[in-house]
């Protein structure tokens, strides 16, 4: 089986402003479950001025307590890989992340991109795929599938609030035009 969310934003913010925003969001005492983010490599190829960076994320385990009966759930922490492709001369960066914790139980991919908005080359495009399936958990795979479906649901238009926040006080009002 599985879950797919999908999400899509329209920031009324340079891209430039956007990616920057976006690169510095976390940790932010907005989300409490994001308890670290570092960056584990980075390069630039410069032929094509393509910046590569993998970032790995340690977020709170937000199973709920009744689910940890569980014992692969039992863990405090989670992590996830993160691998982006900055474009500067593109406006484009694309992001690919995967679940490092359960990876014999859990499949959580996301694949984003960041975009020059077409209604505006001011404005910067978000779309988010995010898929979840959860196998060797037995009757539970449902329950686990929704939950976590209804927390990346939930997590993705708080990452968007936590964006727009932060773009306001960084860079000011939004170029509406």
């Amino acid at each position: 089986m599985g879950v797919t969310v999908d999400v899509h934003q329209v920031f009324q913010y340079p891209f430039e402003q956007v990616v920057a925003c976006f690169l510095r969001k976390y940790p932010n005492p907005m989300d409490k479950n994001v308890i670290s983010v570092k960056v584990v490599e980075e390069k630039k190829d410069e032929s094509t001025g393509l910046i590569y960076r993998k970032r790995i994320a340690i977020c709170k385990n937000v199973v709920p307590e009744m689910l940890r009966k569980v014992s692969i759930l039992k863990v405090p922490d989670i992590q996830l890989e993160e691998e982006s492709w900055l474009s500067i001369r593109r406006r484009n960066m694309a992001i690919q992340s995967h679940l490092l914790t359960w990876t014999q139980y859990a499949s959580l991919r996301e694949e984003s991109v960041f975009r020059e908005s077409v209604e505006n080359p001011n404005w910067t495009e978000f779309i988010q795929t995010g898929r979840i399936s959860i196998t060797g958990a037995g009757f539970l795979n449902c329950v686990l599938e929704t939950f976590a479906s209804t927390f990346l649901r939930q997590g993705a238009q708080k990452g968007i609030r936590i964006m727009e926040m932060l773009l306001k006080e960084q860079c000011g009002s939004p170029l509406v035009e």
